[in-house]
């Protein structure tokens, strides 16, 4: 699938993808997320290593529809609860 991402365009494959983030470690998962494989990792974790972009360079928005229109579930993750103990 083509794409632009930061003004930059790119040939994604699903496959690719998954191949790409098999061996990454997923960062805690808050906010836009996408699932990739039994993994759940931040949109702009995955905009990273795929087009080795700074993620300051594209918005989660734009991750979040590219990886959409590659099949991938995006979901929102709230932030863990707070445990309640004192600071």
């Amino acid at each position: 699938m083509r794409c632009v991402i930061a003004r930059f365009p790119f040939d994604f494959v699903t496959s690719e993808v998954e191949a790409l983030m098999a061996d990454v470690r997923p960062e805690p998962a808050v906010g836009p997320c996408a699932v990739i494989g039994r993994r759940t990792y931040p949109v702009k974790q995955v905009g990273e290593v795929i087009t080795r972009q700074d993620r300051r360079d594209f918005t989660a928005l734009e991750m979040t529809r590219v990886l959409r229109r590659l099949g991938f579930t995006c979901v929102t993750q709230a932030p863990a609860p707070a445990t309640g103990l004192p600071d």
